[in-house]
């Protein structure tokens, strides 16, 4: 499997369309692909998860999961369904992939727009996490890898350089802010996790993929979707315990909080 041997099963959030439906895609076509890849989305029958069906249908080891990552019945059952999968075994990666974006300047923000963005990327991964947790701990448990790594347990947060407050003067010529006020709090989410979870073999890394040409990201992007997830493969391949509760790139390159 692209993100270490030994890396059996992963969850991904978000996996109908864009950085998600293509991690699907690239994971299935790498060496050693997952044992399991549970591909989760918002509305698994739904139209825009047309293609993410077709992947499933050709390949017998992706099971579609429903989960909302702002609906926490929807969060629970899915954890369930993945716990029933895995017979007994533990989940070895979390990808906290679900975001929305929102655009707006502060003259136009309102409270909801502030609301749906913490509810979709920060509280949602925080939730997802809560309901795993026990999973990636007991894959950590059992596993005979030395420290840190995707091939033992980990929780992955897709973040943005857009939530880096160092780097904002650098690229406020969009200003964001829901999202970059979201992401820098999924930042911190991160940092938290690491802390709490490190004792337990369980690694906490956030990823900017990349200003990324998908429905979010926009056609004005500078990178592909293909580039980017290639990227991000290659670094959760890497990812150590240096890596612990630190925000990289789809490079491998340190982004400053």
């Amino acid at each position: 499997m692209a993100v270490g041997p030994g890396s059996r099963s992963l969850v991904l959030t978000g996996a109908n369309r864009g950085i998600g439906l293509e991690l699907v895609r690239q994971l299935l076509a790498a060496a050693e692909p997952p044992q399991w890849i549970f591909a989760c989305s918002r509305e698994p029958g739904g139209e825009r998860a047309k293609e993410l069906r077709k992947l499933a249908s050709n390949h017998p080891n992706v099971v579609i999961v429903k989960l909302d990552a702002t609906n926490p019945v929807t969060i629970k059952e899915a954890a369930a369904c993945v716990e029933g999968h895995l017979q007994g075994a533990g989940l070895n990666v979390l990808i906290n992939n679900a975001g929305i974006f929102r655009d707006k300047e502060l003259e136009t923000l309102g409270p909801e727009d502030m609301l749906d963005a913490y509810k979709t990327n920060v509280i949602g991964p925080l939730l997802v996490s809560q309901a795993f947790l026990p999973l990636l701990k007991k894959a950590a448990k059992e596993s005979s890898q030395d420290g840190l790594s995707c091939r033992k347990a980990a929780i992955i947060n897709i973040s943005s350089v857009l939530g880096s407050i160092e780097s904002v003067p650098l690229n406020y010529t969009k200003p964001a802010v829901p999202y970059r006020c979201s992401k820098a709090a999924l930042n911190m989410l991160t940092k938290c996790l690491s802390l709490s979870y490190a004792g337990d073999g369980v690694l906490c890394t956030a990823v900017h993929p990349g200003w990324v040409k998908t429905d979010m990201g926009t056609q004005e992007a500078d990178l592909s979707v293909d580039e980017s997830v290639r990227g991000i493969i290659g670094v959760l391949s890497k990812l150590g315990d240096k890596h612990n509760g630190v925000l990289v790139n789809w490079k491998g390159n340190n982004v400053p909080w």
